[in-house]
Protein backbone atom coordinates (compact mmCIF):
# COMPACT_ATOMS: atom_id res chain seq x y z
CA UNK A 1 0.00 0.00 0.00
CA UNK A 2 1.53 3.49 -1.14
CA UNK A 3 0.64 6.46 0.36
CA UNK A 4 1.57 9.35 -1.85
CA UNK A 5 3.32 12.17 0.01
CA UNK A 6 4.69 15.65 -0.61
CA UNK A 7 6.93 17.04 1.53
CA UNK A 8 8.00 20.62 0.99
CA UNK A 9 11.12 21.74 3.17
CA UNK A 10 12.61 25.23 3.50
CA UNK A 11 16.01 24.11 5.54
CA UNK A 12 17.03 22.42 8.15
CA UNK A 13 15.15 23.67 11.90
CA UNK A 14 12.16 24.16 9.80
CA UNK A 15 9.05 23.52 12.04
CA UNK A 16 6.33 20.93 10.25
CA UNK A 17 3.19 21.38 9.25
CA UNK A 18 1.01 17.86 8.20
CA UNK A 19 -1.60 18.52 6.12
CA UNK A 20 -4.71 15.65 5.91
CA UNK A 21 -7.11 17.48 2.50
CA UNK A 22 -10.74 16.60 2.52
CA UNK A 23 -13.17 14.64 0.51
CA UNK A 24 -12.85 14.15 -2.39
CA UNK A 25 -9.38 16.09 -2.88
CA UNK A 26 -6.17 15.75 -2.42
CA UNK A 27 -2.80 16.95 -1.14
CA UNK A 28 -2.60 19.40 -3.74
CA UNK A 29 -6.38 21.77 -2.13
CA UNK A 30 -3.19 23.26 0.32
CA UNK A 31 -1.26 24.78 -2.58
CA UNK A 32 -2.36 28.55 -1.22
CA UNK A 33 -0.72 27.32 1.80
CA UNK A 34 1.94 25.58 0.12
CA UNK A 35 3.37 28.88 -1.44
CA UNK A 36 3.50 30.53 1.78
CA UNK A 37 4.38 29.43 4.61
CA UNK A 38 7.94 27.98 3.51
CA UNK A 39 8.87 31.11 2.98
CA UNK A 40 7.89 31.65 6.70
CA UNK A 41 10.70 28.45 7.91
CA UNK A 42 7.44 26.03 7.76
CA UNK A 43 8.19 22.46 6.52
CA UNK A 44 4.92 21.45 4.36
CA UNK A 45 4.42 17.37 4.50
CA UNK A 46 0.79 16.45 3.31
CA UNK A 47 -0.70 13.00 2.27
CA UNK A 48 -3.12 11.42 0.00
CA UNK A 49 -5.68 9.80 1.53
CA UNK A 50 -5.40 5.86 0.67
CA UNK A 51 -8.19 6.08 -2.54
CA UNK A 52 -7.67 9.54 -3.37
CA UNK A 53 -4.93 11.47 -5.69
CA UNK A 54 -1.70 9.63 -6.11
CA UNK A 55 -2.02 7.16 -3.11
CA UNK A 56 -2.87 3.76 -3.99
CA UNK A 57 -6.52 2.81 -4.80
CA UNK A 58 -7.45 -0.40 -2.55
CA UNK A 59 -11.26 -1.48 -2.60
CA UNK A 60 -10.84 -1.93 1.40
CA UNK A 61 -9.95 0.92 4.05
CA UNK A 62 -12.14 4.05 4.07
CA UNK A 63 -12.59 4.29 7.50
CA UNK A 64 -11.94 7.12 10.11
CA UNK A 65 -9.77 4.26 11.98
CA UNK A 66 -7.82 3.16 9.00
CA UNK A 67 -6.96 6.85 7.60
CA UNK A 68 -5.82 7.40 10.52
CA UNK A 69 -3.43 4.44 10.95
CA UNK A 70 -2.28 5.59 7.22
CA UNK A 71 -1.56 8.95 8.60
CA UNK A 72 0.21 7.54 12.12
CA UNK A 73 2.42 5.34 9.34
CA UNK A 74 3.47 8.68 7.23
CA UNK A 75 3.90 10.17 10.38
CA UNK A 76 6.33 7.65 12.24
CA UNK A 77 8.33 7.07 8.76
CA UNK A 78 9.33 10.40 8.43
CA UNK A 79 10.15 10.76 12.28
CA UNK A 80 7.69 13.39 12.74
CA UNK A 81 7.86 15.47 15.69
CA UNK A 82 6.04 18.75 17.22
CA UNK A 83 4.07 19.16 14.66
CA UNK A 84 0.97 21.08 13.47
CA UNK A 85 -1.70 18.73 12.35
CA UNK A 86 -3.70 20.78 10.03
CA UNK A 87 -7.16 18.53 8.82
CA UNK A 88 -9.63 19.76 6.50
CA UNK A 89 -13.28 18.77 6.21
CA UNK A 90 -13.50 15.04 6.51
CA UNK A 91 -9.61 15.02 6.90
CA UNK A 92 -9.85 17.26 9.98
CA UNK A 93 -12.78 14.24 11.39
CA UNK A 94 -9.69 11.58 10.83
CA UNK A 95 -7.20 14.05 12.56
CA UNK A 96 -9.71 14.07 15.36
CA UNK A 97 -9.45 10.60 15.10
CA UNK A 98 -5.76 10.92 15.03
CA UNK A 99 -4.89 12.47 17.86
CA UNK A 100 -7.78 9.80 19.65
CA UNK A 101 -6.25 6.69 18.48
CA UNK A 102 -2.54 7.41 18.42
CA UNK A 103 -2.33 9.67 21.12
CA UNK A 104 -1.37 12.49 19.17
CA UNK A 105 1.91 11.42 18.39
CA UNK A 106 4.20 13.75 16.78
CA UNK A 107 1.42 16.55 17.35
CA UNK A 108 2.03 19.81 19.70
CA UNK A 109 -0.61 21.53 17.80
CA UNK A 110 -4.12 21.17 15.77
CA UNK A 111 -5.87 23.13 13.41
CA UNK A 112 -9.26 22.00 12.15
CA UNK A 113 -10.20 23.47 9.45
CA UNK A 114 -14.69 23.21 8.44
CA UNK A 115 -14.17 19.81 9.67
CA UNK A 116 -16.81 17.25 9.66
CA UNK A 117 -17.34 16.95 13.42
CA UNK A 118 -18.75 16.14 15.39
CA UNK A 119 -20.55 13.89 12.93
CA UNK A 120 -21.42 14.00 8.90
CA UNK A 121 -24.91 13.08 9.83
CA UNK A 122 -28.06 14.68 11.89
CA UNK A 123 -28.21 12.82 15.51
CA UNK A 124 -27.65 13.07 19.34
CA UNK A 125 -24.21 14.11 19.09
CA UNK A 126 -24.48 16.39 16.11
CA UNK A 127 -27.88 18.27 15.97
CA UNK A 128 -26.94 20.57 13.54
CA UNK A 129 -25.08 18.21 10.68
CA UNK A 130 -26.64 17.06 7.34
CA UNK A 131 -30.39 15.90 7.68
CA UNK A 132 -29.96 12.20 6.55
CA UNK A 133 -32.51 12.99 3.79
CA UNK A 134 -30.37 16.12 2.49
CA UNK A 135 -27.45 13.72 2.67
CA UNK A 136 -29.81 10.58 0.75
CA UNK A 137 -30.47 13.74 -2.42
CA UNK A 138 -26.69 14.60 -2.41
CA UNK A 139 -25.09 11.01 -2.89
CA UNK A 140 -27.81 10.19 -5.47
CA UNK A 141 -26.25 11.70 -8.15
CA UNK A 142 -22.38 10.40 -7.04
CA UNK A 143 -24.12 7.38 -8.05
CA UNK A 144 -24.64 8.31 -11.73
CA UNK A 145 -22.83 11.07 -12.59
CA UNK A 146 -19.66 11.81 -10.84
CA UNK A 147 -18.16 14.98 -13.01
CA UNK A 148 -21.38 16.44 -12.18
CA UNK A 149 -21.55 15.03 -8.25
CA UNK A 150 -18.29 17.17 -8.48
CA UNK A 151 -18.96 20.01 -10.32
CA UNK A 152 -22.39 20.79 -8.07
CA UNK A 153 -20.10 20.32 -4.72
CA UNK A 154 -17.82 22.56 -5.97
CA UNK A 155 -20.73 25.49 -6.31
CA UNK A 156 -21.35 24.83 -2.77
CA UNK A 157 -18.17 24.48 -1.72
CA UNK A 158 -17.31 28.13 -2.55
CA UNK A 159 -19.29 31.17 -1.35
CA UNK A 160 -18.19 33.39 -3.61
CA UNK A 161 -17.76 32.58 -7.61
CA UNK A 162 -14.00 31.88 -8.00
CA UNK A 163 -15.27 31.16 -11.94
CA UNK A 164 -15.40 28.36 -13.81
CA UNK A 165 -10.91 27.67 -13.84
CA UNK A 166 -11.57 27.24 -10.03
CA UNK A 167 -14.20 25.08 -10.58
CA UNK A 168 -12.41 23.00 -13.20
CA UNK A 169 -9.44 22.59 -10.77
CA UNK A 170 -12.03 21.01 -7.92
CA UNK A 171 -13.50 18.30 -10.24
CA UNK A 172 -10.26 17.38 -11.63
CA UNK A 173 -9.05 16.93 -8.52
CA UNK A 174 -12.41 14.89 -7.39
CA UNK A 175 -12.16 12.63 -10.77
CA UNK A 176 -8.54 12.14 -9.17
CA UNK A 177 -9.89 9.33 -6.82
CA UNK A 178 -11.54 6.30 -7.46
CA UNK A 179 -15.39 6.38 -7.99
CA UNK A 180 -15.33 3.23 -5.27
CA UNK A 181 -13.29 5.51 -2.45
CA UNK A 182 -15.30 8.47 -2.82
CA UNK A 183 -18.91 6.37 -2.40
CA UNK A 184 -17.33 4.01 0.63
CA UNK A 185 -15.70 7.19 2.28
CA UNK A 186 -19.02 8.73 2.47
CA UNK A 187 -21.07 6.02 3.21
CA UNK A 188 -18.52 4.78 6.10
CA UNK A 189 -18.53 8.37 7.61
CA UNK A 190 -22.28 8.34 8.16
CA UNK A 191 -21.65 5.43 10.03
CA UNK A 192 -19.18 7.05 12.32
CA UNK A 193 -18.45 10.13 14.30
CA UNK A 194 -15.65 11.71 16.52
CA UNK A 195 -18.00 13.13 19.28
CA UNK A 196 -16.17 10.79 21.90
CA UNK A 197 -12.44 11.77 20.57
CA UNK A 198 -12.76 15.26 21.38
CA UNK A 199 -12.22 14.90 25.29
CA UNK A 200 -8.76 13.22 24.40
CA UNK A 201 -7.55 16.36 22.64
CA UNK A 202 -5.27 18.00 25.04
CA UNK A 203 -2.87 20.14 22.79
CA UNK A 204 -4.04 23.73 21.49
CA UNK A 205 -6.68 23.77 18.71
CA UNK A 206 -7.60 26.24 16.55
CA UNK A 207 -11.08 26.05 14.76
CA UNK A 208 -11.27 27.40 11.62
CA UNK A 209 -15.07 27.57 10.13
CA UNK A 210 -16.95 29.18 7.42
CA UNK A 211 -19.70 30.77 8.65
CA UNK A 212 -21.53 30.51 5.06
CA UNK A 213 -20.77 26.84 5.15
CA UNK A 214 -23.69 24.37 3.60
CA UNK A 215 -22.25 21.07 4.17
CA UNK A 216 -20.86 21.36 7.78
CA UNK A 217 -22.88 24.03 9.25
CA UNK A 218 -21.09 27.04 11.71
CA UNK A 219 -22.78 25.59 14.15
CA UNK A 220 -21.11 22.19 14.45
CA UNK A 221 -17.90 24.33 14.93
CA UNK A 222 -19.34 25.50 18.05
CA UNK A 223 -20.55 22.68 19.41
CA UNK A 224 -16.21 21.14 18.54
CA UNK A 225 -15.10 24.21 20.24
CA UNK A 226 -17.43 23.50 23.47
CA UNK A 227 -15.94 19.79 23.33
CA UNK A 228 -12.08 20.79 23.01
CA UNK A 229 -10.93 22.26 26.47
CA UNK A 230 -9.18 25.92 25.97
CA UNK A 231 -9.97 25.65 21.55
CA UNK A 232 -10.04 28.59 20.36
CA UNK A 233 -13.01 29.37 17.57
CA UNK A 234 -11.69 31.60 14.15
CA UNK A 235 -14.62 32.65 12.09
CA UNK A 236 -14.16 33.02 8.65
CA UNK A 237 -16.63 35.94 7.46
CA UNK A 238 -16.44 35.28 3.92
CA UNK A 239 -15.78 31.74 3.36
CA UNK A 240 -18.22 28.60 2.94
CA UNK A 241 -16.60 25.01 3.15
CA UNK A 242 -13.21 25.83 1.31
CA UNK A 243 -11.30 28.74 3.57
CA UNK A 244 -7.61 27.60 2.37
CA UNK A 245 -9.31 28.42 -1.27
CA UNK A 246 -12.16 30.75 -1.20
CA UNK A 247 -10.14 33.16 1.40
CA UNK A 248 -6.75 31.83 1.11
CA UNK A 249 -4.59 35.20 1.81
CA UNK A 250 -6.72 35.89 5.09
CA UNK A 251 -6.94 32.30 6.05
CA UNK A 252 -3.14 32.26 5.97
CA UNK A 253 -2.04 35.31 7.81
CA UNK A 254 -4.50 33.61 10.72
CA UNK A 255 -3.01 30.72 10.21
CA UNK A 256 0.19 31.79 10.66
CA UNK A 257 -0.28 33.85 13.72
CA UNK A 258 -1.98 30.35 15.39
CA UNK A 259 1.15 28.51 13.93
CA UNK A 260 4.00 31.39 15.79
CA UNK A 261 1.97 30.89 18.91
Amino acid sequence: MHIYVEDINPGPGSQTVFFIHGWPLSHAMFEYQYNVLPMHGYRCIAMDMRGFGQSDKPWHGYTYDRLADDAAAVISALQVQDATLVGFSMGGAVSIRYMARHKAKGIKKLVLIDAVAPALIQGPDAPDALPQAAFDALLKPLLTNRPKFFNDVSLMFFNRNLGPAMQQWFVGMGMQSASYASINLLLGSTQDNVSKDLAAIKVPTAIFHGIHDELIPFKSAQLVHEKIHGSELIPMANSGHGAPICESEAFNVKLLEVLKR
